[in-house]
This record gives C-alpha cells, structure tokens and sequence, in this order.
C-alpha cells in the first residue's frame, strides 16, 4: 500500500524503497519520512500560495505583470533606508533648483539692470575698474579731463562705482610731498617743515572726520598765522557768522550731521604739491587737489549714495620771523586761493556743503552758465567766476 497526504496519494512503496536504497549506496543515510506534522504545514503553504495567486488576477480576470524576483534581506530596514534617502535627497536638491530658478526670476522682475549690465558689457567693466591700480602721482597738470568711461551709480558697497575716483589715492596717501631743497634764502630743514605743514593743512581742512561731520576745525586754525587781519580771523569770523562774502568753506570741507553722513570713511584725493621760492626769507607751497566724498542720507536705512567733488587751488607760505614782522614761527600765511564744489546746492551759505540726491526735486537755484565736468583737472581755477552756479556734467 502507498504512502498518502491528508488529500492525496502519495509515494507507492515500491518506488519509496528503490529511493532509500540509493540513498544509502550513496551515503549510508537514509531520509526519515516526513512527519503528518510536517505534511499539515506544507499543504497550508500550498493553499495560501494558491489563493494569493487567485487574488492576483485582478477584478477582471486580467494577470498582473509578474513582479521581478527580490533579491535575499530585501524585505530589511537598512537597505530601504537607505534607497529612501539617497532619493529624498534628490527631491530637496530638485526643490532647491526651483526655488532658485523662481528667486532667480523674481529678481531679475525687480532689476532688469542686472541682465541688461552684462549684455551691454557693464558688469565687465565694473570688474575691470576694481581691478584698476591706483594711477601715479600727479607731477604736472593734466591736459584733458579723465576719459567718461561706463556711467554708474553708487552704491554703499561700492561708493565710487562708476567715477574716475576709483582709481584715486585714499586720503592722505594721494597727497605726496616733493623732496625738499633750499630756497629763498630758506634752509632744506625750513623747506621740508613748510612741505610738512601744508599736507597736515590739507588733511585737516578737507579729510580729518570731524571737521567733515561740522565741527570746529581747530588743527586748521592753529596751523594759520595768528596776527594780522587774514587767515585765522577770517576763518574764525566765517566759522561763527557764515554769510556770501565769508564762508569758511573757502578752507575747509563741511557737512551738515543733521542731512547726511558719509558713506565710507575712504575720501578719495587727487593732485599735486610743488614749492618755489618767494620773496627774500619765504617759500611759497603751491596746491591743487581734488578731493571726492561719497555720502549718503543721515536716516537710519538709508541707501542712496551721492557724491560731492571739491577742487581747491591755494597757496601757503612759510616766512622766517626774524626778517617778516608780524610772522609766529611754524605757522604759514595764505596766499591767493580758488575752489570749486561739484554736487552742491547753491544759494546756501550757512557754512556746509550740501549735496543733492537723484531721488531729490529740482534745486531752488536754477543752474547757470556751460555743464563742465568736476573731475576736469586741466582747467585753472583762478580767475573763474566767483559765484557761479552751473551744471555738472558727472558726480
């Protein structure tokens, strides 16, 4: 009789012995029969693998596509884990692309300056004039004003964007004193402290913080001959009652604290110191420099940038006391002077400079006289018309 399932036949005995005989002529061991145990679990197997199937045919009878066979532990946390966050990584990456691409846009809606500056070649040229070297000294006067370049505008990261400026000295550093040598009967030493004490004249009337916020500028005052009627009286007297006829912007660079401030602590200087001498026991320093403010609006936030550009052309003289009367030794005496204000409101002599804005209204003092250029250091100062309010062609 053979051997049966619980539903079925099974092995006849026969073919069970001819199976264990060639087992054993293999290895001696012969396979124990499975247990009724075992026959339960594995036609349980067989029952639930057939229903699934049935199940998997679909409402309308169609079969799915067989899925790929899995490969071993693909069930385990890691390695899906580890699928899931190599591709959420790939969303984030993608959803930051887009964010920048919208961002990207939306800024390009608010300043199409910045895809119209590289079209028109702006952007290379702004690279190119930070990249500029300062230019050498000035040793004679210049026979043109500087080329127009790319008009810009300032910003307060950039303050003299877009200005021949940029390419200036900062302060002090564009005010170079020549190498000194006797004359008019005055010593090298004598010559070299009068060299000295006109860049310290210099510094303090248009570069010191102080006086440019509108306070007392007293290193200017102590460096002016104290006797006679001139030089410090004078700028004493502007400085306490500023009227048409006596200003003391004539000396000294001055802004209102109230209306603006400066946008960097950098004033960039352009211009050239020469000496000669004078009359006997005197030497006569000869000046002409352009100095160039970048400012902005003294309200908190604010972002506007403006220049104001002051060209000044005067003389010093350093004089021995023992052969002048009325001379305090180490103090100079001035000479004839000149000056001109480029971005400044006209009509206003209260003492300080005040620069116009390009989101400011039309000035109350309708403009007179030829548009000329402020950074146009060929032209000589001295006999032009006191007085004149004109145009300027650039700030």
């Amino acid at each position: 009789m053979g051997r049966q399932g619980d539903d079925g036949p099974g092995i006849s005995d026969a073919e069970w012995d001819r199976f264990r005989e060639e087992i054993e002529r293999q290895d001696g061991n012969a396979p124990k029969e499975p247990s009724a145990r075992a026959r339960m679990v594995t036609e349980r197997l067989r029952r639930e693998d057939e229903e699934r199937r049935r199940a998997e045919r679909g409402r309308f009878g169609r079969a799915r596509t067989p899925q790929p066979a899995q490969p071993p532990g693909w069930r385990t946390g890691p390695a899906w884990q580890g699928a899931a966050g190599r591709g959420s990584g790939r969303r984030r990456l993608k959803a930051a692309g887009a964010i920048a691409l919208v961002a990207g846009l939306a800024l390009v809606a608010l300043r199409p300056e910045l895809v119209i500056d590289r079209i028109t070649g702006k952007t290379q040229a702004r690279e190119d004039a930070r990249n500029a070297p300062v230019l050498p000294v000035e040793s004679v006067r210049p026979t043109a004003a500087p080329e127009a370049g790319q008009p810009d505008r300032p910003t307060l990261k950039e303050p003299f964007r877009g200005s021949p400026a940029l390419q200036w000295a900062d302060g002090a550093a564009g005010i170079e004193v020549p190498a000194a040598t006797a004359a008019g009967g005055m010593s090298k030493e004598q010559v070299a402290q009068a060299l000295d004490q006109a860049k310290r004249f210099l510094v303090a009337a248009n570069l010191d913080p102080a006086v440019l916020r509108g306070e007392r500028p007293g290193a200017v005052l102590a460096l002016l001959e104290p006797q006679g009627e001139r030089d410090r009286r004078l700028l004493e007297k502007a400085l306490a009652r500023p009227t048409v006829e006596e200003d003391p912007l004539w000396l000294v660079s001055r802004f209102p604290a109230a209306e603006v401030r400066l946008a960097t602590d950098v004033v960039k200087t352009r211009g050239r110191m020469t000496f000669e001498a004078g009359r006997p026991g005197e030497v006569k320093v000869s000046l002409d420099y352009t100095f160039t403010y970048a400012l902005t609006k003294a309200a908190p936030g604010s972002e506007e940038v403006t220049r104001t550009i002051v060209r000044r052309q005067f003389e010093l003289y350093l004089r021995d006391p023992q052969r002048w009367q009325e001379t305090t030794k180490g103090t100079l005496q001035l000479g004839n002077s000149a000056h001109e204000y480029g971005n400044a409101r006209c009509g206003v002599h209260d003492g300080y400079l005040h620069p116009s804005f390009p989101t400011d209204g039309p000035d109350k003092v309708a403009p007179s006289g030829a548009p000329l250029d402020p950074y146009d250091r060929s032209r000589n100062l001295e006999g032009s018309e006191t007085g004149e309010c004109g145009e300027i062609t650039r700030f």
